[in-house]
């Protein structure tokens, strides 16, 4: 991927623009891949990732706080993301019973069926986003990562 070239440019980019351009880039690509691997189950990235959360719960419920710590895109309108995965019947929403203040959400079985048709899909976009990319390169790219 030539950045350069992608955007139509014939500036010399800076070390750093081009590095900020390309991470942007690659952003882009991805989410589109997943996008288009989830929309067949009419079901945006960030819905995908609350069933995750949850199915990581373990039958235990979780609160709006906890989906929003666990988000890997933090997000404010966590309450409608829940909403329309309770529509959908992924998952279901209830007051607690030892504190009513606090809203407990846990994943339903349908929702369980549905997500694991859902990895299937997002593994294998995942698997094409990398597919240039061997078990050396992704763990040099991780390392690099993990220094932002």
């Amino acid at each position: 991927m030539n950045v350069e070239e992608i955007i139509k440019t014939t500036q010399k980019l800076s070390l750093e623009t081009k590095t900020i351009i390309h991470m942007t880039l690659v952003h882009n690509k991805s989410n589109e891949a997943f996008a288009s691997a989830l929309k067949p189950f009419e079901i945006s990235m960030q819905q995908f990732n609350v069933l995750r959360i949850l199915r990581g719960q373990k039958d235990k419920p979780a609160n709006l706080s906890t989906l929003n710590e666990r988000m890997v895109t933090k997000m404010s309108n966590t309450t409608r993301l829940v909403d329309k995965l309770i529509t959908k019947g992924f998952v279901n929403r209830s007051v607690c019973p030892s504190n009513r203040r606090k809203v407990e959400i846990t994943i339903t079985a349908s929702g369980l069926e549905a997500l694991s048709k859902m990895d299937k899909a997002v593994s294998e976009a995942e698997n094409d986003i990398v597919k240039n990319l061997n078990k050396e390169d992704l763990e040099q790219l991780n390392q690099l990562l993990d220094k932002f």
